[in-house]
């Protein structure tokens, strides 16, 4: 597939980018905001796209048949920028993924999105903007992912999980290497396919866990 990268040059995105380029199934364009990245997506093996989500970035969904939406705002920023990038900026992406025919739209959420009214305190915003995109995209027509992962961290891979459609006892981390695997292999697993779920560090092989869904 060509799949176009949203937030490809975050920690996380960047590893998608990485997984795709891997995968000879796949071709990645990667999105970003800034010059000086555009050279780090091609060493990775990516087309740099340059635009940004809180401007028009219509162009940037030109010649792909899926989307992985892997952008944040960050911890660091405050709640306008979560509002203008997870919620917004996601609701954007989608809307003009519909206009465009866009085949795929492979959402990276956050677990406690289904309830943001039940998370900490500090994070409720953050999880209802989530729970605004996942909605959104969920109501679109789009053939969709939605992954919800526990935190994560730098660790290495383990290409290990577990995941359901909600997770009781889900475990504290997750790491990124492994979300970002999850994400690339949900374009392909066909029982992925307009479901939600959580994932967390497992004892399952991601391919298998994804195919029990």
């Amino acid at each position: 597939m060509h799949v176009l990268v949203i937030g490809a040059a975050g920690i996380t995105g960047r590893l998608v980018v990485s997984s795709l380029a891997d995968n000879i199934q796949h071709h990645a364009k990667a999105m970003v905001r800034k010059t000086d990245q555009m050279s780090d997506m091609e060493k990775l093996g990516a087309k740099p796209v340059l635009a940004d989500l809180e401007q028009d970035f219509s162009y940037a969904m030109n010649d792909v048949n899926a989307i992985i939406f892997a952008a944040g705002s960050g911890s660091s920023t405050g709640s306008d920028k979560t509002t203008a990038i997870d919620r917004n900026g996601a609701i954007k992406a989608v809307d003009l993924a519909v206009a465009h025919g866009i085949e795929r739209f492979i959402m990276l959420s956050s677990f406690g999105a289904d309830q943001p009214h039940k998370g900490p305190e500090n994070m409720q915003h953050y999880l209802q903007a989530k729970h605004d995109a996942d909605e959104h995209l969920i109501k679109s027509g789009l053939s969709y992912t939605i992954v919800r992962p526990v935190a994560l961290t730098n660790e290495p891979a383990t290409g290990k999980i577990k995941a359901a459609s909600r997770l009781m006892n889900p475990g504290l981390f997750i790491s990124r290497e492994d979300v970002a695997e999850v994400l690339v292999q949900s374009l392909l697993i066909k029982e992925t396919k307009n479901r939600v779920f959580d994932i967390a560090s497992g004892s399952t092989p991601i391919e298998e866990a994804l195919k029990l869904l």
